[in-house]
């Protein structure tokens, strides 16, 4: 499915690397969770799996290869017919991600509008079909407003309705669940667990969360100035961390006990 081979970024304005050899694979129907505190290079590495790299502000070598096309390397041409077709990417800011003069439901049909003919009915059935399927209520009048008439977890679950309306190989999520909240984070979570388990859909979650990723994912790498420090399965991880930045990043996920102690 999914394989970055020794990725390493260093961008022109910064002393050392941001990506420092980075092997990572994800199988078909797999969650990975992509973990590390802000700087560690885990956006980065997003940014590179899905063609959003600025190349002229870096360099960068390594390979990145997705069902047999490698994307580091490849042409514009190329990354615009994997992105959205093969790739789909949910950002952690809905509101600024989305166009406001835009209503919701053609944003969530635009990926059909590029790698497909079909026509503005057909389009139009398949949009409200994924936005059934994030559980958004009453489609039909969602389809019809802009960004600034709906919730934060409403407008997530319609970015990422946009992202699987054309059902990708791989879904990209940048810190999707950090500007909700607890509830409706939850929601989101069981939302995508659904989604791989009923669509078989990959994902890639990137969060400096290791709570959340431990509800989601089924395995887990964690990343520090720009290094995989450590990978395995979740549990194994978050209950036996071999590395001393992962049993950090654990001590520091508050508990009850924690919470009851704090003044």
């Amino acid at each position: 499915m999914l394989e970055i081979r020794d990725l390493h970024v260093k961008f022109h304005t910064r002393g050392r690397e941001a990506v420092a050899g980075v092997s990572l694979t994800i199988r078909d129907g797999e969650i990975v969770g992509l973990v590390g505190e802000s700087g560690s290079g885990k956006s980065v590495t997003a940014m590179s799996v899905a063609g959003l790299l600025p190349r002229r502000q870096c360099q960068y070598s390594g390979e990145i290869w997705l069902d047999g096309t490698e994307l580091l390397h490849a042409d514009r041409s190329v990354l615009r017919k994997v992105q959205g077709r093969e790739l789909g990417v949910v950002f952690q800011e809905p509101m600024s991600a989305m166009d406001p003069l835009m209503t919701v439901g053609r944003q969530v049909e635009e990926v059909l509008c590029l790698h497909t003919d079909l026509d503005r009915a057909a389009r139009r059935a398949l949009a409200l079909e994924a936005m059934a399927a994030v559980e958004l209520p009453d489609v039909e009048a969602l389809y019809e407003k802009y960004p600034h008439e709906l919730s934060g977890g409403m407008l997530q679950r319609a970015m990422i309705a946009a992202a699987i309306v054309i059902r990708p190989k791989l879904l990209l999520l940048d810190e999707p669940t950090t500007a909700l909240d607890v509830t409706i984070q939850a929601q989101i979570l069981a939302l995508l667990k659904r989604l791989n388990r009923e669509s078989g859909i990959s994902m890639l979650f990137i969060s400096h969360n290791l709570a959340v990723v431990r509800k989601l994912c089924g395995r887990v790498a964690v990343m520090q100035r720009g290094l995989l420090v450590e990978e395995g399965n979740t549990d194994q991880v978050f209950f036996h961390p071999q590395h001393p930045y992962t049993r950090r990043l654990i001590a520091a996920i508050p508990t009850r006990k924690r919470k009851e102690d704090t003044p």
